[in-house]
């Protein structure tokens, strides 16, 4: 039954995502952005803000249990970096393989994902570097959590700036395919673009949320403990399901749109969760944290050594794939 279950709520998440990507194309060509802007921040905001409620309501609003709600938090908020720099990474160039080969080239915009790499990788060693501040240094890790909020707004700024000479280079988000609500006699104007948008999105949180809600009945049966589960399951259940946007787009040869989606998530999610986590949380270095904090920095450092090198191939990011392979070893073991 639950299988049954699990298996409907990905369908959903599948139509969603469809819906999604296809009314985000339109928004990006109306607005006149570019793909970076569309997938960095459009794309990867709104299919994460979803996913930032898991640690925000085990912190805030979770059960009686203070020490469960802050390993489900701590857990949730460092295992989505980790799931997005190997596993997402991995199973969006598995998408292109049969297409490209394993040698295949990848060609998203270099400056774009130059800079969330950049930006990801300074915050998130700030992250990593606050698990090792004492207790008692309140000082210390406020204004470590107040700097990594400035690291994302900069970021945000920056992206935004690079728009538009990004469009004159031949980098704007373009729409293939007409707007499906548009196919049933809808005008195609921006209030038709933000209700599908919203409609997309909906379907995504109620997909992801059964997604959820089954993957939890089965962890209670593997008998695994609160933090592995918000380090390994809940980041599967919660962001995987949505960054199928990804996939969409690199079978279609958007490479910059989803690359963007990917690592403009990662960017969101390793610099404003953190900073509620390092302030509100023990924050401290267990076994299974340091694990995916440095698999997480070794799969986005590796990104980056290869976009510095010239080229990205279909091979590269099965690297990725092994980090995360490496990671569940080391979790289990």
């Amino acid at each position: 039954m639950i299988f049954g279950e699990l298996l409907a709520m990905l369908l959903i998440i599948l139509v969603a995502a469809e819906v999604f990507t296809n009314a985000l194309e339109h928004l990006g060509e109306r607005l006149r952005i570019s793909e970076g802007v569309t997938g960095s921040l459009f794309a990867a905001v709104g299919t994460a803000l979803p996913e930032t409620m898991v640690p925000l309501l085990a912190i805030f609003a979770g059960t009686a249990d203070t020490r469960l709600n802050e390993e489900i938090g701590v857990g949730a908020i460092l295992g989505a970096p980790l799931m997005l720099s190997t596993l997402s990474l991995f199973l969006m160039a598995l998408a292109a393989l049969k297409k490209r080969g394993l040698r295949g080239h990848l060609a998203p915009e270099r400056r774009g994902l130059g800079r969330d790499l950049n930006f990801f990788l300074g915050a998130f060693a700030l992250s990593a570097l606050a698990l090792f501040m004492p207790h008692d240094g309140a000082t210390i890790r406020a204004a470590l959590a107040i700097a990594m909020v400035l690291i994302y707004f900069v970021y945000i700024l920056l992206t935004l700036r690079a728009s538009a000479e990004l469009v004159k280079e031949g980098h704007g988000t373009e729409a293939e395919e007409k707007m499906f609500l548009c196919r049933l006699g809808l005008p195609e104007n921006l209030p038709v673009i933000l209700a599908q948008l919203a409609l997309g999105l909906a379907l995504l949180v109620a997909g992801a949320k059964g997604f959820i809600y089954g993957v939890e009945h089965a962890s209670v049966i593997l008998g695994i403990s609160p933090l592995l589960l918000s380090l390994m399951i809940i980041p599967v259940a919660t962001e995987l399901p949505e960054k199928v946007n990804s996939i969409l787009w690199i079978r279609k040869h958007k490479d910059t749109l989803a690359f963007g989606n990917i690592t403009g998530a990662m960017v969101f999610q390793g610099t404003l969760l953190p900073a509620i986590g390092i302030t509100l949380t023990p924050w401290a270095p267990q076994r299974e944290v340091l694990a995916g904090v440095a698999i997480t920095l070794l799969a986005a450092g590796w990104l980056r050594l290869m976009l510095a090198r010239g080229q990205l191939r279909i091979w590269h990011l099965f690297v990725n794939g092994t980090l995360y392979a490496t990671y569940l070893a080391i979790a289990l073991w």
